[in-house]
């Protein structure tokens, strides 16, 4: 793991788009020798915990990292997730995995999660802040797990995944300080809400860039924090692709946030009755730049005006009985990402803005 020792110059998003081309401009011999041992596209993959969080990304080299683990209700959410990671990505092992918070719905998933499949290291923003009841209960078992193995990240610090850069641009309640930043005219209209005490508050949240093509999740990062990423200025670059923060909860999709890294694509991580709020996705949908919203699970008490289309929602029906089904991006590196819905094949290509 690499650290960020202050400002950077010129910035952020130029920082990023250099390092991750000089990832891709590697002298033939080379590239051809990696690509002999790794023919494989990026993968996102959006692992369905019924309203938790579970995005698991491999990369070109086979590498992998987990973002965040579900639930630990009756040991379905590892299920699943280990299901993905051995059936559909066909790895036997993760490199990484990030818990964003400390909450049952990112977190749960980890003592079962780590009897199924040997996992490297363990990533997350520092202690919990939610120190009594459930809350205790619940670091505390991640901590007999992860301890052994575990590292705090800051704004800044980057994970070491080859021939991508991911880099963290929040966490335990900070964000990233580039040099060089985008005003935001959006900003005008920003009012704060009520600040947030706890583990939303403290997501780690990342940007992942390989060549042109750019990822953004926040875990469950709450509404001032995300304003501290976007007002005054844009701390994130225009991007392609954005997993909607707090699972589209309520309407905690900041507009000046979302709308300033002009997405085309956003997937919803919710559940039949936990996320996609009427406002976030209204939020969403009125994006300028958007071209599809991609959900996990319909929200059943919406109706069609505040959900996914049907051919890019991966689940339909309540819970009770669920499969699970999951949606995968894959970007092949030549100027465009698929999506796809593992419940009817459907897919969908897009082309990388840059």
């Amino acid at each position: 793991m690499t650290r960020a020792g202050g400002a950077h110059d010129p910035g952020f998003c130029d920082n990023l788009r250099s390092m991750a081309k000089w990832f891709m401009a590697i002298p033939a011999v080379l590239l051809s020798l990696w690509t002999a041992q790794a023919p494989r596209p990026l993968e996102i993959y959006w692992i369905d915990v019924e309203g938790g969080g579970s995005t698991l990304i491999v990369t070109p080299a086979g590498e992998s990292l987990l973002f965040d683990s579900g639930y630990a209700e009756g040991d379905r959410d590892p299920a699943r997730i280990e299901q993905v990671i051995r059936k559909e990505a066909g790895l036997s092992r993760l490199d990484y995995l990030v818990t964003s918070h400390f909450h049952q719905d990112h977190a749960g998933g980890v003592p079962s999660l780590s009897k199924r499949i040997p996992i490297g290291r363990f990533i997350d923003h520092g202690d919990s802040v939610e120190k009594t009841g459930n809350g205790r209960t619940l670091f505390e078992r991640y901590l007999a797990v992860a301890a052994p193995r575990r590292e705090s990240v800051k704004p800044g610090a980057t994970i070491p995944l080859k021939g991508i850069e991911m880099t963290i641009v929040a966490s335990d309640g900070q964000v990233f300080q580039p040099a060089a930043r985008e005003a935001n005219p959006l900003c005008r209209s920003f009012q704060m809400q009520e600040e947030d005490r706890g583990e939303n508050g403290r997501s780690v949240g990342f940007v992942l860039r390989a060549g042109d093509f750019d990822f953004v999740s926040l875990g469950d990062l709450s509404w001032n924090f995300q304003a501290r990423l976007s007002c005054p200025a844009n701390l994130i670059c225009k991007i392609d692709l954005f997993q909607a923060t707090h699972h589209a909860v309520r309407d905690d999709v900041l507009p000046q946030q979302m709308w300033a890294m002009a997405p085309a694509v956003t997937v919803m991580n919710n559940g039949p009755e936990k996320g996609a709020g009427v406002a976030a996705v209204k939020t969403i949908l009125e994006s300028p730049t958007l071209e599809d919203l991609w959900s996990l699970h319909r929200r059943l008490d919406n109706g069609p005006t505040h959900n996914a289309a049907e051919p890019l929602t991966a689940n339909l029906g309540v819970t009770v009985g669920c499969q699970g089904f999951w949606i995968r991006a894959r970007v092949p590196g030549d100027g465009t990402y698929t999506l796809t819905n593992s419940r009817n094949g459907f897919s969908r290509t897009y082309k990388v803005r840059r």
